[in-house]
């Protein structure tokens, strides 16, 4: 016996031989399908189908393969599933995607940029005889103000974009984030004296704020589903790329009289072609899709200018077939998500029942990902390496580029893996890993000090172990933990608490170093790793090869 079901034109249902089924209600069938837009599988539930005659419906033993065409685009990223356009998957051209995710991820390449540049920056600016200027001898906590300053403005643009976002769009988001990029890179590179270098990285870090929001849910909007997932794990990698790229510029500069104003400065001509890029690119679809939804225009014309956009971003004819096809689908799902989304309770409910459980789980992860002093290994670097015996800056900053290679190959393990291992596997092993480099590194300020190797090791160890663990599985598990209902504002936090902690985290280490000694202050960061550690083992549970829905059914309740 064989059969389908249509439901609202979008899925299919395809019964094999197999399990037990029972009914499912629309409702708990909407939010199954989308939760895991792609495919899966219902054991043993329900699903109502309505009939004229009731003894149609009658109870068999099946296992359904509930199958969701891949051409939908317009995913937000986590809180609502992919519109449906087929039963087959979009047919599209690389050559006509690369450009919409090159230049959204520049944003986390200038991200990542920043920290390596950072790291070089502040060997510079404190040299008497390489910062070019007579304000180079700072104080504890003034060093700390510079290196966390780009921090504390994309703690501030976090917050700022929470609500303003939808009436941005993240085209115009992205924009703006580049123009930040550029003029903090301008004024940071200038800076006659502290106060208007601490502006620039203020206003920098504001663009790291706007662009860690709007590059993910742009490149998720316009991407074609079926490689959605490589193209935002991408975009993570250009973060660890633009590290990679500040420590080699770092390298170049450092023996260069005021090297760090070429640093900083170098980000001037990517947020440039950042902001030239986005400029030429349309709106993502979505986005004047739910401007429609959310009443702000006449409908029509939204989905005109949505299917003219979609139509440039895939290099097809002005009004062909296909995007019409694509843009009408995703207009009854982003109907559906904006009701979803208007019901969904009010913002205390994230702190409630299983809403608790998840941020406890997420939020924990992002925390202990920064208080383990992660933000300090690599802000200071170069500077940790010059004390750990190599005392020209050239050779530190060199070193420092090793790191960061190292650092790029470990994140393709941690990619490559973490679906095969588990995500508690790499976060017990690699906690672990980063427990003792933190020991090493004390060890070696206390009493290893004649043998410089063992700080480099100890940086490698650290390095390596930090990107299969806290790295991408922190926000992997983010991305999956919190239930539908509170997905969105779940995440908000969990970014709020990494970049409040990243800033003071990185701030504190410059003043807590020079009070506590470099030993003891990593035999404290040494020991949160192990509290960590604990946390993972107690607390953190394993969600490989669990659909969204079984990790709200079976981990948070």
């Amino acid at each position: 016996m064989a059969f389908a079901v249509s439901v609202q034109s979008h899925f299919s249902i395809k019964p094999s031989l197999g399990n037990d089924f029972k009914i499912l209600s629309p409702r708990t069938f909407s939010s199954r399908l989308k939760s895991r837009p792609d495919s899966f599988y219902l054991r043993s539930k329900e699903l109502t189908l309505s009939a004229p005659n009731p003894g149609l419906v009658t109870r068999h033993r099946r296992k359904f393969q509930v199958r969701v065409g891949a051409g939908g685009e317009f995913a937000d990223g986590g809180e609502v599933a992919d519109s449906v356009a087929s039963d087959e998957p979009e047919s599209f051209s690389w050559s006509s995607v690369i450009l919409p995710f090159v230049f959204p991820a520049l944003g986390g390449l200038l991200f990542g940029y920043d920290i390596g540049a950072t790291s070089g920056a502040t060997l510079s600016l404190q040299s008497p005889a390489l910062s070019g200027t007579t304000w180079f001898n700072f104080s504890p906590v003034q060093l700390g103000l510079v290196v966390s300053g780009s921090l504390y403005g994309a703690l501030l643009g976090s917050t700022l974009v929470y609500g303003i976002a939808d009436f941005l769009g993240r085209r115009r988001e992205l924009i703006i984030a580049a123009v930040l990029y550029l003029l903090g890179s301008l004024i940071t590179g200038c800076a006659p004296d502290l106060n208007v270098l601490l502006v620039g990285r203020l206003l920098y870090g504001l663009g790291i704020g706007l662009a860690m929001h709007g590059a993910p849910l742009y490149i998720a909007e316009t991407c074609p589903s079926q490689i959605r997932g490589t193209l935002i794990s991408l975009k993570e990698l250009f973060i660890v790329l633009g590290i990679l790229l500040g420590f080699s510029v770092g390298s170049f500069q450092i023996d260069v009289v005021g090297g760090w104003r070429y640093m900083y400065g170098f980000g001037t001509p990517v947020a440039l072609l950042m902001g030239l890029g986005m400029w030429s690119l349309p709106p993502s679809p979505r986005w004047l899709l739910l401007r429609a939804v959310q009443g702000k225009g006449a409908l029509q014309e939204y989905k005109e200018k949505a299917m003219l956009a979609l139509s440039k971003l895939r290099g097809r004819p002005k009004g062909d077939k296909l995007s019409e096809k694509l843009v009408d689908d995703a207009l009854l799902s982003v109907q559906a998500a904006y009701e979803d989304e208007k019901s969904g309770g009010n913002f205390l409910e994230v702190f409630q029942g299983p809403n608790l459980k998840a941020l406890t789980i997420g939020g924990g992860l992002v925390l202990f990902q920064q208080i383990t002093g992660q933000p300090s290994v690599l802000y200071y670097a170069g500077s940790i390496l010059q004390t750990a015996g190599f005392s020209a800056a050239a050779d530190a900053t060199r070193v420092s580029v090793i790191i960061g290679v190292f650092k790029l190959l470990m994140t393709w393990v941690a990619v490559a893996k973490v679906d095969d291992l588990g995500r508690r596997p790499l976060l017990i092993g690699g906690v672990s890993g980063i427990a003792l480099s933190l020991f090493l590194l004390s060890a070696y300020y206390k009493f290893l000090g004649g043998f410089p190797l063992v700080a480099v090791g100890a940086l490698l160890l650290y390095v390596g172990c930090y990107q299969i663990s806290f790295g991408p599985i922190s926000w992997l598990m983010v991305s999956e933990i919190f239930p539908l209902r509170t997905r969105g504002r779940g995440i908000s936090l969990a970014v709020l608490t990494n970049f409040g902690s990243n800033a003071i985290v990185t701030f504190a280490f410059s003043p807590l170093k020079e009070y506590l000694g470099a030993e003891n202050l990593f035999l404290l960061f040494g020991a949160i790793a192990l509290v960590s550690l604990l946390f993972v083992i107690l607390v953190v549970p394993e969600t490989k090869g669990l659909s969204l829905e079984e990790i709200e059914s079976k981990i948070l309740k």
